[in-house]
């Protein structure tokens, strides 16, 4: 006797999805930023379109809504985000070696990442650390410690483990014998954000949470699409040009405090958008 078992349907949404509802580029103002041009920052608003509006402490620049994505209470570790592949795990790296730096022979290339390297941000380059994710360094010799984004591969000269920008190997006061030695650990952009803050705070910048950067204006809108599908604030779109080749830039913020970030990282991790990471004002955004 021939039994027939039906199984259910699943279907999986992908952030790449052709399906995925698009918005007209015409109706899509992006402002054109030079190299040259001076800091502007977006005009961004982080209120959800809700009726029912939940308070964060004393001020919030993320209000929730029922309707939404599940809230996550941030000081409680849920696992199953981990396990069902929500959250990624930070890469469990500490190491100790020799770190150099790197500066005017590179400034304004290139990175791995496809953004224009600035020797005066606190970014570094190592060879297997993913791209982009947040490292603490601390120099051996003075415990001086500075956080850093990694956004480039390298170095790639002897034994060394991690290329410097210029402004962080002089916070860590390696930049005068150009080499230092140090220890490494990799940490979370939620972990690496208060320290992204002081940083920005002290030279009077604001921080943003990118959540993609694109060589086409079409693959950023669908994202930005995305996230305003799901009741989350709508991103802005930011265009750079550099040398002739424009990146687009999904941001949102500014960001003005930790436990907000944290909550906009878990729902954005709950949609599938898990790459993202902590910026602050540049010449590029």
């Amino acid at each position: 006797m021939n039994k027939i078992i039906s199984l259910p349907l699943i279907l999986v949404l992908s952030s790449c999805s052709s399906n995925q509802v698009k918005t007209s580029e015409a109706s899509i103002q992006i402002p054109f930023i030079s190299q040259q041009a001076s800091i502007s920052s977006p005009n961004v608003s982080l209120t959800l379109p809700t009726e029912t509006k939940a308070q964060v402490r004393h001020h919030s620049i993320i209000e929730l809504s029922r309707r939404s994505l599940p809230f996550v209470n941030p000081t409680q570790k849920d696992e199953s985000l981990y396990q069902e592949g929500f959250l990624p795990r930070v890469v469990k790296y500490i190491k100790k070696g020799i770190a150099s730096w790197y500066g005017p022979g590179f400034h304004g290339r290139k990175t791995a990442t496809g953004e224009i390297f600035d020797m005066y941000e606190m970014t570094a380059a190592h060879k297997t650390l993913p791209i982009p994710s947040y490292a603490q360094v601390t120099n051996l010799e003075n415990n001086k410690t500075v956080v850093v984004r990694i956004n480039d591969r390298g170095p790639y000269v002897g034994n060394r483990l991690l290329d410097l920008s210029y402004a962080a190997a002089k916070k860590l006061g390696i930049q005068q014998e150009g080499t230092g030695k140090v220890e490494i650990k990799a940490i979370t952009p939620l972990q690496a954000l208060p320290h992204i803050q002081r940083t920005a705070e002290s030279q009077h910048k604001k921080v943003y949470l990118q959540v993609g950067s694109f060589g086409s204006q079409r693959k950023a809108i669908r994202l930005q699409d995305k996230i305003a599908a799901h009741n989350l604030p709508e991103p802005t779109i930011l265009a750079s040009t550099h040398r002739k080749n424009t990146t687009y830039k999904v941001q949102m913020g500014p960001i003005k405090s930790s436990e907000n970030a944290e909550k906009l990282s878990y729902q954005l991790a709950r949609i599938g958008v898990k790459d993202h990471q902590f910026v602050t004002e540049t010449r590029q955004n």
